[in-house]
């Protein structure tokens, strides 16, 4: 007897082990969160979770054992989310752990297109051999930096999720008059936007009147070259344009021919290329809006606790792929299913464990566009086979078994 529940501690002990692959440095408080039933390294094979930044996905083999991927930061443009989709692979991002950081970066941006700072600057390093004629040199040439101040000026800004509506509420507060665009805007996010920021109804609408155009969208096939000869079309002449977005959101052509003709008197970007930065007019800064110690503590463990959360108890927080669902975590044995967003799905699960004598004691299921995703728990442990036979149904992408 005491033997066989030695074998039945280690059996579980090592069916409760996970193996995390780390893409990129990752914050160690977030790392931290990874219990001693955890292996947690930069170099590891038949991963079940991975964590990372901005590493580049795309031409990487997905192995089997692959559950999870947690990026720290918002975008995910450098994860394969379809191939993850089909594979049963959820992905999680961390929205809002990186906002104020992004939204400080933005609002010095603003400074920054306002004042010609970072020319004053350089022009002030070049008198350093000039001696006791600096003071003198430096009132005679400051005229050349003048600049003006955002008070009173037209800020539009596209897209209105976590940081955008931080940066739309911190402008208004200095003094700036803000528009704001974005078609898919949340009632969520909709009750964190100072109600003073007037939202319109369309893209050229939002750039039509503004001294100053900030966008904040994710990228993906619909939003990628958004900017192009037509938006910039609708501007007015000496527009200040600032995107710490990404940089495909632009179309590089149109943009240089928009600096060309006045339409942008100057562009801010935290995403420099070879063309972009061999254009006139511009300030490129290295990819800093998340760049702070904060924020990346804030990602890090953000993105670890979601990861934990799913492996360990099957729950689903902010999945760009899959639905937001949770079951509060107990002993009960958990069956966890990914599975396409069609008819008969339930009833299709129910009957296999109804035929198996399985009582369920919770059941809960939720969908996301043509995928859906449906927990259950059972009063006594399924056995491989049942959890085979779900997973073999027509229409299922993935199963597991949890087991407390």
């Amino acid at each position: 007897m005491i033997r066989n529940k030695f074998f039945l501690v280690l059996f579980l002990l090592l069916f409760l082990m996970y193996n995390i692959l780390t893409l990129n440095k990752i914050a160690a408080c977030g790392l931290e969160n990874f219990g001693d039933n955890y292996t947690v390294s930069d170099n590891i094979e038949n991963p079940d979770g991975i964590v990372l930044r901005s590493f580049k996905m795309h031409d990487m083999v997905l192995p089997e054992s692959l559950k999870g991927i947690a990026r720290a930061g918002a975008g995910v443009n450098n994860i394969p989310v379809d191939k993850c989709t089909e594979k049963g692979i959820a992905v999680f991002n961390t929205p809002g752990a990186n906002a104020n950081a992004v939204k400080e970066l933005v609002i010095a941006a603003l400074f920054l297109a306002s004042r010609d700072i970072s020319g004053g600057i350089e022009w002030a390093k070049s008198l350093s051999d000039k001696g006791a004629d600096i003071p003198a040199l430096v009132e005679k040439g400051k005229s050349n930096f003048a600049g003006n101040e955002i008070t009173g000026k037209s800020l539009s800004v596209i897209g209105l999720g976590a940081i955008g509506a931080m940066v739309a509420n911190a402008a208004y507060r200095l003094g700036m008059n803000v528009v704001g665009f974005d078609p898919f805007l949340s009632v969520g996010a909709a009750l964190h936007l100072d109600p003073r920021v007037k939202v319109v109804s369309s893209l050229e609408k939002a750039v039509a009147e503004a001294d100053y155009i900030t966008i904040h969208v994710p990228l993906n096939d619909s939003t990628k070259s958004e900017f192009n000869s037509d938006i910039f079309a609708a501007m007015k002449k000496g527009v200040r344009f600032l995107n710490f977005a990404r940089g495909e959101l632009v179309d590089n052509a149109a943009l240089r021919e928009a600096i060309a003709n006045e339409t942008v008197k100057l562009y801010i970007t935290d995403f420099p290329n070879e063309e972009v930065l061999n254009m006139e007019h511009t300030i490129c800064i290295p990819h800093l809006g998340a760049s702070s110690e904060e924020s990346e503590d804030n990602c890090a463990v953000m993105a670890s606790r979601e990861l934990i959360d799913f492996l360990e108890n099957g729950n689903i927080t902010n999945s760009v792929n899959f639905p937001n669902c949770s079951l509060t975590p107990s002993a009960l044995p958990r069956i966890t299913v990914m599975h396409k967003n069609v008819p008969a799905m339930l009833s299709a699960f129910t009957t296999i464990l109804s035929e198996a004598g399985l009582n369920i004691a919770n059941i809960i299921n939720k969908s996301k566009k043509d995928v859906a995703y449906t927990m259950i728990e059972t009063d006594s442990a399924p056995t491989d086979e049942i959890i085979k036979k779900i997973e073999s149904t027509d229409g299922v992408i993935r199963a597991r078994l949890l087991i407390k």
